[in-house]
């Protein structure tokens, strides 16, 4: 391994020194964000707020200081079909809630997983896979649709957000902290061949878990009653239900035809096959499958969807190119490479493969602009807020979209006969830590 040597310094140096451009970056830089140094302003004029093919949507949501995305996008999706129904101008159903559940259910997995690794090497990948992630804030599309058919859904008046639910950093250190602790005695109890002990722990640890998650979000309700103003001012009553039968009776949303796609270019994942990623489920509920297209039939399919009036729930690196004040993802907006003279330039395939890029933020697609039937940017509905983008909508440019977007969510009727048979293959299985099975946030 070849030392730096304070020669090389001294000469690189010398060199930075004569660069006119790079003197000039260093004082920009000094009291201002990299990405304000580096705004294209000839191309910010191709960030219109006007869409050929747009939904209306209702207010943004906010899911604050949690990693909620994907609880937040699709519940959005769900808030409209029960908008509609009720003639609401405003609605938004709990996320907490849903969040509640979701928790309870990871750290129950968690716990199974736990003991069913007990006697494995302390340094096995997928064991330290487990213990390193524990439980996060974020999930996939088929996560939510298990919580969703399991537990229903509720008004978010019938749960509220707590400071806890929207602030979840100490919550989920203290939840980490205790499953590992969980780990580490069922691996001392297994070796000392003690199984009966080791499931009455875990009762003891879920039960302690449930109330502590009852402290920190409230407790869930299991019947309610349900008032409400409409549009026009009346004052409408729904007789008392619970939380599956308000999703049965005001959610018309078949989520068992909704599938997950995504634009994964990697050799490790040839198109037109499913992949399932493994230990990404709850205890009970469908693993998280995927099948994989060729970007151009991925964005034909979003495009048919949001052609006949349907929302599309996707995943993308939000990280990316992104201007939240001015509301717009845009990878042509900032040239990084002119400005510091080093070329930024990477694949998606690469990306993915180095771990330069991953789907870490759920979101839902509202509209798309069209000329001739290729699209030129997409409208976006995010849970950051009415403050940020145009009142909590942003713009995402086609070219980033082709690097950044992963997955989305549709409906089986708007895919070709051939993907509908593709879906049928059987899985091939990913590993937990790879890219596409990273948690949105």
């Amino acid at each position: 391994m070849e030392p730096i040597t304070f020669e090389k310094i001294n000469q690189w140096q010398k060199t930075y020194e004569q660069n006119t451009l790079q003197k000039v970056m260093r004082h920009a830089v000094y009291n201002n964000a990299l990405e304000l140094c580096v705004s294209v302003q000839e191309n910010m004029t191709k960030n219109q707020n006007h869409f050929s093919v747009e939904i209306d949507t209702l207010k943004a949501s906010d899911q604050l200081t949690s990693g909620r995305c994907w609880i937040f996008a699709g519940l959005n999706l769900l808030r409209e079909d029960v908008a509609k129904q009720l003639n609401l101008e405003q609605f938004e159903l709990s996320q907490n809630y849903i969040a509640f559940y979701d928790k309870l259910e990871k750290v129950n997995t968690f716990l199974e997983l736990a003991i069913s690794m007990s006697e494995t090497p302390i340094d096995d990948r997928t064991f330290v896979w487990l213990v390193t992630s524990g439980i996060q804030d974020g999930g996939q599309w088929d996560m939510f649709v298990n919580l969703v058919k399991k537990y229903g859904v509720v008004p978010k008046d019938m749960m509220p957000e707590t400071y806890q639910s929207s602030n979840t950093a100490t919550m989920n250190m203290l939840i980490n902290t205790r499953l590992r602790r969980f780990a580490q005695e069922v691996r001392n109890l297994a070796a000392l061949e003690k199984q009966d002990e080791i499931l009455s722990l875990k009762e003891d640890v879920l039960q302690k878990m449930y109330g502590f998650l009852c402290t920190c979000f409230g407790i869930p309700p299991k019947r309610f009653r349900f008032a409400y103003a409409d549009r026009n001012g009346h004052v409408h009553h729904l007789k008392e239900m619970t939380p599956q039968e308000f999703y049965q009776n005001q959610v018309h949303l078949d989520l068992d035809n909704y599938v997950s796609l995504i634009h994964a270019p990697t050799k490790d994942k040839p198109f037109h096959e499913v992949f399932q990623v493994k230990y990404l489920a709850h205890a009970d509920g469908m693993a998280v499958r995927y099948l994989n297209l060729p970007l151009k039939e991925f964005k034909q399919v979003i495009i048919t969807q949001l052609k006949d009036g349907r929302l599309v729930w996707f995943g993308s690196d939000c990280n990316s190119f992104n201007d939240k004040k001015g509301g717009f993802w845009d990878d042509q907006s900032f040239d990084y490479s002119s400005a510091f003279e080093i070329d930024f330039a990477i694949d998606k395939e690469t990306a993915l493969d180095m771990r330069d890029s991953t789907m870490n933020h759920a979101m839902v697609i509202s509209g798309v602009d069209l000329i001739d039937d290729q699209p030129l940017k997409w409208k976006i509905e995010n849970s950051w807020g009415d403050a940020s983008g145009k009142n909590g909508y942003f713009i995402a440019s086609d070219s980033w979209f082709d690097r950044f977007v992963y997955q989305a969510v549709i409906h089986k009727k708007y895919l070709t006969e051939k993907q509908l048979a593709d879906l049928e293959k059987e899985p091939k299985l990913l590993e937990p830590w790879d890219p596409m099975g990273t948690l949105a946030r």
